[in-house]
């Protein structure tokens, strides 16, 4: 298992749900500051939940090497079940991604007193540039920004440690104040939980897609899982300690930094708006590829039409959005992670079995490609036996081996070229080849391989039956 790929996998998940979470604090005082000190209890509950799901639904992902969430649902409930969660999904994908928009513009309203809807034209840029590339340069890009929000909300707690109001419980009544969509506390924490996990699920089942082995992207969610239920404790409780500063703001924690340093406010609201494009890119990236399902060559121009669309409707407003679309999402999302959480329990044995064949499939493709000794004639017909009984089709696991042990050498030679040219020549190593170069090589590695093991599987051919047969 890889330790790199793990971390990686446990910042893209953390990163998902932050942004639209609680990255702008208004989520931790609607869903739990109004409950006084019980918001904590709350936190501490729907960070536990969170924790639990967030490894099921990555396990799930790489598990049947997801491109979109419909094949994952197809393969693991009733038809008429899958439709409803598919378009609970799709819609929530879209409704956060315009809510997202809205938070954009809110947030550079506060602190620059622009018009919100220059915000959230800024925001609608960057999405569309961001949501042309391939998934692993999205996955990357939300992974490296994830830690700016864990240092700023550390900073937060740290100065809310050594600043305590002298009367907490006092605090607590002020936060009860609010208005909160649900209540009780502990109802709130659920609908809390299923709308974070289900507006990250379409994204999340993609980012765990990308990787073959279900243990290491498990491990992934249960490690991003643990961040945000740390990250949401603190926040919950910074915001409940400082109540009186940021009850009546639409983006608290911009002015909670504000109080504390005028000058980091400009630091602190950059750093929101680019927790909030993490979401938002992983919102219409994944409700793009939805759409596009049956038909890839379309995925832009569909892509692009509903990123504008979004910000047509995102000039309703933040906080109208929130507290009206948010508790619709969270019903469905505790529905949708009930059904995901039911099916993984009943088939984990699958599950575990089919992890301990990729990786022992990992090594034997690893040892083909790098062609410095033949397998054997028995690595080869175990290697078969293992593309052939697979829950996914022949050549979209063989593919997805191949792909993981392409982006590991060139990790390693990309390293290797830097290092050689820092201590020899100081000049910068070759830029690597094209994207659709890289694919073509790729494509072709694959096919060298399928050859090797004479199997039939053409690509491109739809192998969710074989998926749903197995499964």
């Amino acid at each position: 298992m890889s330790l790199k790929n793990t971390f990686k996998i446990a910042l893209s998940f953390v990163g998902l749900l932050v942004g639209a979470g609680f990255a702008t604090g208004q989520e931790v005082i609607q869903y739990f500051g109004s409950f006084g000190l019980s918001a904590l209890w709350g936190a501490l509950l729907a960070g536990v939940l969170m924790t639990i799901a967030g490894a099921v639904i990555l396990q799930l992902g790489s598990y049947f090497l997801a491109q979109e969430h419909r094949m994952v649902f197809r393969n693991m409930s009733h038809p008429i079940v899958s439709r409803f969660l598919d378009f609970g999904v799709t819609f929530t994908l879209f409704a956060v991604g315009f809510v997202m928009l809205a938070g954009a513009g809110s947030n550079l309203e506060q602190q620059f007193g622009w018009p919100a809807w220059v915000g959230s034209l800024i925001m609608l840029i960057l999405v569309m540039i961001t949501g042309l590339m391939d998934v692993d340069k999205v996955s990357s890009i939300i992974s490296t920004v994830t830690p700016l929000i864990i240092i700023a909300v550390l900073f937060a707690f740290g100065y809310t440690l050594f600043n305590l109001p002298d009367d907490m419980a006092e605090m607590g009544q002020l936060a009860q104040g609010a208005e909160s969509p649900i209540s009780p506390w502990w109802l709130s924490a659920l609908n809390y939980t299923g709308l974070a996990l289900l507006l990250g699920l379409s994204m999340a089942l993609v980012i765990g897609g990308a990787n073959t082995k279900p243990r290491e992207a498990g491990v992934g969610g249960l490690m991003g899982g643990l961040i945000y239920l740390t990250m949401l404790m603190m926040a919950t409780f910074v915001l409940l300690a400082n109540f009186d500063v940021v009850g009546d703001s639409s983006v608290p924690m911009l002015s909670l930094i504000d109080h504390i340093n005028h000058p980091l406010s400009y630091v602190m609201a950059v750093i929101i708006f680019i927790m909030i494009y993490n979401t938002c890119i992983g919102m219409f990236y994944a409700l793009g590829r939805r759409l596009t399902a049956n038909h890839r060559d379309k995925y832009r121009p569909v892509f692009l039409g509903v990123c504008l669309v979004g910000f047509g409707v995102s000039f309703f407003g933040f906080e109208a959005l929130m507290a009206n679309v948010y508790p619709i999402i969270g019903w469905v999302g505790l529905l949708t992670i009930a059904v995901l959480v039911a099916w993984w329990i009943k088939s984990r044995v699958r599950i575990q079995r089919e992890a301990k064949y990729r990786e022992r499939a990992t090594e034997l493709v690893n040892k083909f490609h790098e062609g410095e000794e033949e397998l054997s004639d028995s690595e080869s017909r175990e290697l078969k036996k293992i593309v052939e009984k697979s829950n996914v089709g022949n050549y979209e696991l063989a593919e997805a081996l191949t792909r993981e042990y392409h982006g590991d050498s060139e990790d390693l030679d990309e390293k290797d070229s830097a290092e050689e040219n820092a201590a020899d020549t100081g000049e910068a190593s070759e830029e690597p080849s094209s994207e659709e170069d890289a694919t073509t090589e790729i494509e072709n590695s694959t096919q060298e391989l399928m050859d090797e093991l004479e199997v039939d599987w053409e690509p491109g051919e739809d192998s969710e039956l074989k998926g749903a047969k197995d499964s």
